[in-house]
């Protein structure tokens, strides 16, 4: 059984307007996000669990959707917390690529992180 992981990076700003009630929270404000996938499987006959070209193509649709936007606009998200934006990037991944076992979604600048496996 094999695993291969790819990242992809987007920024964006949000509040959390509308789960917490601090002053700070509340205020936009922007992150430096990373995101990393995971696929498990055995290898097809090609030898690729899954072409990274593919994968990565999947991880641009999903860059373009979140880089560069207000977080509490976009559809499905609900609020932007690190658990709301793994899950939406499992949901939107889980049908088109087999083998999805793991999202994290990590904010480097303040050492937090947030693992999502379905």
């Amino acid at each position: 059984m094999f695993e291969i992981t790819k990242d992809f990076r987007f920024e964006a700003a949000h509040t959390l307007n509308r789960s917490i009630e601090t002053a700070a929270s509340r205020r936009i404000h922007g992150h430096s996000y990373r995101a990393t996938v995971t696929l498990r499987g055995e290898t097809s006959a090609a030898g690729m669990v899954m072409d990274f070209g593919v994968l990565g193509e999947h991880l641009a649709r999903l860059r373009t959707a979140l880089d560069h936007r207000f977080l509490d606009d976009v559809a499905g998200l609900g609020p932007a917390t690190l658990e709301n934006l793994a899950r939406f990037i499992w949901q939107d991944l889980h049908p088109v690529c087999a083998g999805l076992v793991r999202v994290a979604v990590f904010r480097d600048s303040e050492g937090e992180s947030c693992c999502y496996e379905g």
